[in-house]
C-alpha cells in the first residue's frame, strides 16, 4: 500500500523538482499531498493539492490527515521584511509540527533547513558539529526551527534535518539567471575577489535523492542532522566559467577587488538599487563548503552532480525557458530578480 507523503511548499523550485523525482521513480511507493499558497494547475492537476498558509491550523488538519510522512520545505524568502520572515518560517513550522504530530499516523518528518545557519565561514568543510552562527532574520529563523525539530525528537518523533547548500536545477533562478542572462547574451561576467575560492553548490536533484533516503532509512539512521552538498567542485571562477564557455563567446570571468566591491554593493543595497543582500555577497570570496561524510555513511548518500554540471543543467534548463521567463520578476528563488542599476555593468563587461 502506498504511502502517504505531504509535501509543504510544493509549488517552489525545490517542491516541483521533488514532486517529479518521486513521481517518475516512485509512484508505486508513495501518494503525493502538496500544500503551498498557490499551485501552476498545469502541472499539479493529477495531485491533491491544499492552498493555504502554514500559519492556519485549520488548513493543516486537513491536508495532514491520513498523512504518514511530512517534507517540510516551505518558507520564507531572505528579501521578505524581517518580521514576515520570523512569522512564516517559525510560527508556521511550529503550526505544521503541533498538528503533524497530533497525529499517531505521521512517522517522520524531514525538514529543510540550510547551511546558512553556519553564518560566513570561518573554516572549510563545516561539519554538522560545528557551531552556528545565523546572523540575519532567515537563518537564525531557520535555526529557530532546528531547535523546535530537536525538541519534537526529545519528545521520541523522527525528525530528520537537512542542511543543503545553495541549490541548482530546473526551474532556479534568482541570483544565477544574472549569471546565465549575460552568458547568453556575450557579456564577460564580474565576480568579487579573485575567485580562487572552492565554493559548493548542489544539484536539486541530489537534494531529492537525500530526501528520499531520509523518507525510507531506518529510523536510527535517519533521525538526525546532515549536511548535503555536492562532492565534485572547482573554484568559483572555474566552475562560473564553464557556464560562459558553454555560451560559446569566449567570455571571461572578470576578478574585481573585495573591498570596494562590498562598500559598492553595501551603498546599492541600502538605496534599494540592486537586488543583492549581505547574506548573499559576504561568503563569495570565501571557501565555503561542507563535509557530506555523515549523510554519505548513514544516508547511503551519493551525489551525482558536479558544481559544472548542475550549472550547466540549470543553464540548458533557462535557455529553453528564456523567452516565456520575458521579464516578468520576483524575489524568490523561482523568479528573474530585477537587477537594478547592476544591468549597466553590461556596458563596461
Amino acid at each position: 500500500m502506498k504511502k502517504r507523503v505531504l509535501i509543504t511548499g510544493s509549488n517552489g523550485v525545490l517542491g516541483k523538482n521533488l514532486v517529479r523525482y518521486l513521481k517518475n521513480n516512485y509512484d508505486d511507493f508513495f501518494e503525493l499531498v502538496l500544500f503551498d499558497l498557490a499551485h501552476d494547475q498545469d502541472f499539479f492537476t493529477q495531485f491533491e493539492t491544499f492552498t493555504g498558509d502554514l500559519r492556519d491550523p485549520n488548513i493543516l488538519k486537513q491536508a495532514v490527515e491520513e498523512v504518514e510522512i511530512v517534507i517540510h520545505a516551505a518558507s520564507a524568502s531572505p528579501s521578505y521584511p524581517d518580521t514576515e520572515v520570523y512569522d512564516i518560517i517559525i510560527n508556521g513550522s511550529k503550526n505544521l509540527f503541533e498538528v503533524t504530530f497530533n497525529h499517531e499516523k505521521v512517522s517522520r518528518l524531514i525538514y529543510l533547513s540550510s547551511t546558512s545557519v553556519y553564518g560566513v565561514p570561518q573554516k572549510t568543510p563545516l561539519y554538522e558539529t560545528d557551531a552556528v552562527m545565523p546572523y540575519d532574520p532567515y537563518n537564525k529563523s531557520k535555526m529557530a526551527v532546528e531547535e523546535l525539530c530537536s525538541t519534537w525528537r526529545k519528545k521520541g518523533k523522527c525528525v530528520t534535518i537537512l542542511r543543503p547548500r545553495s541549490f541548482i536545477g530546473p526551474g532556479r533562478l534568482g541570483t544565477f539567471a544574472i549569471l546565465y542572462e549575460w552568458a547568453s547574451e556575450g557579456h564577460h561576467f564580474p565576480m568579487i575577489g579573485s575567485g580562487k575560492n572552492l565554493y559548493q553548490l548542489l544539484d536539486v536533484e541530489d537534494l531529492c535523492q537525500a530526501i528520499y533516503l531520509a523518507m525510507v532509512g531506518e529510523r536510527e539512521q535517519v533521525n538526525d542532522l546532515f549536511n548535503i552538498g555536492a562532492a565534485e567542485f572547482a573554484s568559483i571562477k572555474e566552475d562560473y566559467q564553464a557556464v560562459l564557455e558553454a555560451a560559446g563567446f569566449y567570455k571571461k570571468i572578470i576578478s574585481l577587488p573585495a573591498k570596494p566591491m562590498f562598500l559598492i554593493l553595501n551603498i546599492l543595497e541600502k538605496l534599494k538599487l540592486s537586488p543583492f543582500y549581505k547574506r548573499l555577497y559576504l561568503k563569495l570570496n570565501k571557501d565555503y563548503y561542507v563535509s557530506i561524510d555523515k549523510a554519505k555513511a548513514k544516508l547511503g548518500y551519493a551525489p551525482q552532480y558536479s558544481n559544472q554540471a548542475a550549472l550547466l543543467r540549470n543553464y540548458h534548463w533557462y535557455l529553453k525557458e528564456k523567452d516565456r521567463l520575458g521579464k516578468t520578476t520576483g524575489t524568490g528563488n523561482n523568479a528573474t530578480w530585477n537587477q537594478g542599476i547592476l544591468r549597466l555593468g553590461k556596458l563596461f563587461f
